[in-house]
């Protein structure tokens, strides 16, 4: 005869696991802190400007001209 298995037990443990999965997926997806956030927000900045200083003629949206 096979083993008694506890059903309300299995179900509670079955969803942990999905619980325990979920969660792993959050952290590498929604994981960075405050400051890794901030820090590679302040990177692009710093990169769109280099990028900005080098434009040999400003943008037409950021300068409207007085013709």
């Amino acid at each position: 005869m096979g083993d008694v298995v506890n059903l309300r037990r299995a179900r509670k443990l079955k969803g942990r696991d999905d619980s325990a999965k979920t969660a792993a997926a959050n952290r590498l997806a929604f994981g960075r802190t405050k400051a890794e956030v901030r820090l590679t927000q302040a990177e692009r900045e710093l990169e769109r400007k280099r990028i900005d200083a080098h434009r040999l003629q400003p943008d037409k949206r950021e300068e409207p001209r007085d013709d």
